[in-house]
């Protein structure tokens, strides 16, 4: 970008509004879309969890609204997935005028795979880990403690496991790009290996619940995406250039 390019304060901000505006359509309208089919949802999104119930398999709700805010919450939940794209589309759009012209061919292919990676992650949770973890958390029932699991719980604990996973899955991405950009190098990367490995297991303490299982759910695939960035900053980062002899 030249320095006669500069865009004032106030049309960024005229900017920043019109992206919030078509990003906020864009979850209303999945949100409006996802509350029409907000029952089978609910029970797509509760499925691990009674295929390893050993009991009757039913969630209960202790209040007389938490079933109804419970389905607006997975009907916005749902709408925010859906509406994922767009959002992603309208963020890149909006740091486009600080990138070079060469940089801003980037951004189809980084919101295409930006939404593929987030969907693969929060699969990854849902097929994987939820087996997993809810397996291990109910095998403390006994014949005298049974589990009584409310929809409010469970919505809270599914969704913020997801949305992790959908986020840690976003590292190639993220390292690709800050090696296409020349932020970070191929070398850095390798030697930092270390340092990556540590900060795996900090995030997954962060973004998972408190407990060991789903934190090295969590830990191990973010190992295995690092190496996935390192690969791919290797093909697709900016090279180096060759100096004249």
């Amino acid at each position: 970008m030249n320095k006669d390019d500069k865009i004032p304060l106030t049309s960024h901000l005229e900017e920043l509004r019109k992206r919030l505006i078509v990003c906020f359509i864009a979850v209303g309208a999945g949100f409006i879309l996802s509350y029409g089919f907000k029952e089978k949802l609910f029970q797509i999104l509760t499925y691990p969890l009674i295929s390893v119930m050993k009991t009757d398999g039913t969630l209960i709700f202790t209040g007389l609204p938490e079933a109804f805010f419970t389905y607006l919450k997975v009907s916005f939940l749902t709408g925010l997935i859906l509406s994922a794209p767009v959002i992603l589309y309208e963020f890149w759009v909006f740091v486009a005028p600080g990138l070079y012209h060469k940089e801003r061919r980037l951004l189809l292919p980084v919101v295409f795979f930006s939404s593929l990676f987030f969907i693969a992650g929060a699969l990854f949770g849902y097929f994987v880990v939820f087996p997993f973890g809810f397996k291990f958390f109910l095998g403390f029932a006994t014949e005298t403690i049974k589990p009584l699991i409310s929809m409010r719980e469970y919505l809270s604990f599914a969704a913020k496991l997801l949305i992790a996973f959908g986020l840690a899955f976003e590292l190639p991405i993220v390292v690709t790009f800050l090696s296409r950009l020349g932020i970070v190098t191929v070398d850095f990367l390798k030697k930092n290996r270390k340092y990556a490995l540590l900060l795996s297991f900090v995030c997954s303490a962060i973004l998972t619940p408190p407990d060991v299982i789903t934190q090295i759910m969590m830990a191990l695939p973010l190992m295995i995406l690092y190496e996935m960035g390192i690969y791919s900053a290797m093909f697709f980062g900016r090279k180096k250039a060759k100096s004249n002899p």
